[in-house]
């Protein structure tokens, strides 16, 4: 038991360019109590400037550095096989105008969307039956106490799918946006691991 290094990489961890990257950093780690420093302080990598947005370090190249420091002790890996990191860009300037822009376009889209179902499903002349059959007369009225609580219910429906309104969740179920950008990031990460990773470079060479 005391011979094993226990090793654990995290999935991500964010860098700026000129970190050292340390096995500490991206990796829970469990050894005996006199290798434990040095094991935490052991470099891994340098983030340069001409890095990309994605570097990928492999569990193998890991392993290669704690068996020339420690050649005596075996390796276990209870996680991942890559940790994934992200570098970290300077934010760009938020302009008032541009958000605007963006956000009418948006806006206008949604807008465009809705009306141009309701044109195809033909919505008022189904409000219109709805409205003959609920009503004690023939005449041709306003159907607007149909149209109104419609609308509002839309808008409300919309809130309840995404379950947030501004900043606050109504409960800890994940929307399905959230589960569809969880799923686009395990995508990602896993192509990123793939197409990102040296050791897969060398391999097709």
């Amino acid at each position: 038991m005391s011979d094993v290094i226990y090793l654990r990489l995290k999935h991500k961890w964010s860098v700026r360019v000129g970190d050292q990257i340390q096995l500490g950093d991206i990796a829970w780690i469990s050894c005996p109590e006199k290798m434990q420093d040095k094991l935490l302080n052991l470099f891994l990598y340098e983030v340069k400037k001409e890095d990309q947005t994605y570097i990928v370090v492999d569990l193998f190249s890991v392993i290669k550095k704690i068996n020339k420091l420690y050649p005596d002790y075996d390796v276990e890996s209870v996680g991942p096989s890559q940790t994934i990191l992200i570098l970290k860009k300077p934010k760009a300037k938020m302009y008032p105008m541009y958000v605007f822009f963006i956000w009418t376009l948006l806006f206008i889209g949604a807008a465009m969307a809705i009306m141009n179902f309701h044109y195809d499903v033909n919505m008022p002349e189904v409000q219109g039956k709805l409205h003959r059959m609920m009503s004690a007369d023939e005449l041709d009225r306003s159907v607007l106490w149909l149209q109104i609580p419609y609308s509002i219910g839309l808008g409300l429906g919309m809130i309840l799918f995404f379950n947030h309104f501004l900043k606050k969740r109504f409960n800890e179920e994940p929307s399905p946006l959230e589960v569809e950008m969880f799923n686009y990031d395990q995508n990602l990460h896993q192509y990123v691991t793939f197409n990102e990773n040296e050791l897969n470079r060398e391999n097709d060479r």
